[in-house]
């Protein structure tokens, strides 16, 4: 102030025009660098508590690890992410609350889906707001219908596939009396008539001898599994995505009722942390699932075994199915918003279903033009605790 006083008034609007212009440009360039240095708000929803809440959990760590490899490697768009999580608790009325506040946090997308029923209640929601909507894990039919997101991806194997798998190994070993245990929701009853459906297209002549269904919250199966017992089936079809607590407990429950047969989980139902908790009742048990951390093709993929290796760094712990297609979730999001210059959920949409991705967790991967993920699945049996993969399967 003191200099524009010397120089008086005559001239003094020739120094404030150039100082006011290089303080506007000054101040237009911080807007530009803090607007480039805000985070890109990714919203998350699982169930973090109730019978699901340590996969919910573990599905968060994954998602944590694929975050920090993106962000030491540049980011999106140059931006570093910022996870923002919420739990569902397994719920659709609290899905819904939960989508709508991370709708109000400004994020640009949401992955979500443990349980169908949440994922589908939530759907609407998150379409309304125009905000992109990946589900991970939750696997009923409908969430591809086009009714709830008419732009829906996911990543987890529909019903309508694992259904082809289950009848297939039925069907390769002349199995006919079945039987089933279905939780009682849009994904286990879904299941279950794809499975069916399934044995039908392959002209299988069989006869469900038992069908128990049970609310996805329950722990004790003692009298169904009397029930089931007592058909003699050759095979039970165990359909519960309650990994945490139902899905053990059937699974123990079983070999103590010494039900008659072959016990065969869904597909996915089987992390090593549900045969950690079933213990040795597990062992002789078979399922099918889509990924496995130190199995070809996935031990020699190297965006895999780099996700891996940050996930044990991180929680000290090696991914499941369910944290992988979380991760994957996450990066191919990230990767289709680097090809497309832009967050809008159309255009990432559109990248995504019906595209194809190189180098990710999962190997080089396709969309169907619906948004589910094409993928491919193997069968393994439970031996000594361990999840052993069938070669050829």
């Amino acid at each position: 102030m003191s200099m524009l006083f010397v120089l008086g008034r005559k001239n003094m609007h020739k120094l404030v025009k150039p100082i006011v212009s290089a303080v506007v440009g000054l101040g237009l360039a911080a807007s530009a660098a803090i607007a480039q240095e805000d985070p890109v708000k990714v919203g998350v929803i699982f169930p973090f508590s109730g019978g699901a809440g340590p996969q919910g959990k573990h599905v968060s760590w994954a998602i944590e690890s694929m975050a920090a490899i993106i962000n030491e490697d540049g980011g999106v768009m140059g931006r570093q992410i910022e996870l923002v999580m919420r739990d569902d608790e397994s719920t659709p009325a609290v899905g819904v609350s939960r989508a709508n506040e991370l709708i109000a946090e400004g994020v640009e997308v949401i992955i979500e889906g443990w349980n169908s029923p949440v994922t589908l209640a939530m759907q609407p929601v998150i379409n309304r707001a125009g905000i992109m909507d990946i589900t991970a894990i939750s696997k009923a039919d409908p969430i591809l219908s086009g009714e709830g997101n008419p732009l829906a991806v996911r990543f987890n194997s529909s019903n309508a596939q694992d259904g082809e798998v289950v009848a297939k190994y039925i069907v390769d070993n002349a199995l006919t009396r079945v039987a089933f245990m279905t939780e009682n929701d849009a994904y286990g009853n879904g299941a279950q008539a794809s499975i069916q459906s399934a044995l039908e297209k392959m002209g299988h002549e069989y006869e469900v001898v038992a069908e128990e269904k049970f609310p996805f919250d329950q722990a004790d199966f003692r009298v169904s599994l009397s029930n089931v017992k007592s058909a003699e089936p050759d095979v039970t079809i165990a359909i519960n995505a309650n990994e945490g607590l139902g899905m053990p407990a059937l699974i123990r429950q079983h070999s103590r009722s010494r039900v008659p047969g072959q016990l065969v989980a869904a597909v996915g139902t089987v992390a090593p942390s549900v045969i950690e908790v079933a213990g040795e009742a597990a062992n002789g048990l078979i399922g099918a699932d889509i990924y496995f951390p130190a199995v070809e093709p996935f031990a020699s993929n190297e965006a895999n075994m780099a996700f891996v290796s940050k996930t044990e760094e991180l929680h000290d712990y090696t991914p499941d199915k369910f944290m992988a297609l979380g991760a994957a979730a996450l990066q191919i999001w990230a990767k289709a918003v680097e090809d497309t210059g832009s967050f809008a959920k159309e255009d990432v949409a559109k990248r995504m279903r019906g595209g194809s991705f190189e180098g990710t967790i999962l190997g080089d991967i396709t969309f169907g033009d619906n948004g589910q993920l094409n993928s491919n699945h193997y069968l393994f049996d439970v031996v000594d605790g361990e999840i052993v993969v069938r070669t050829g399967s």
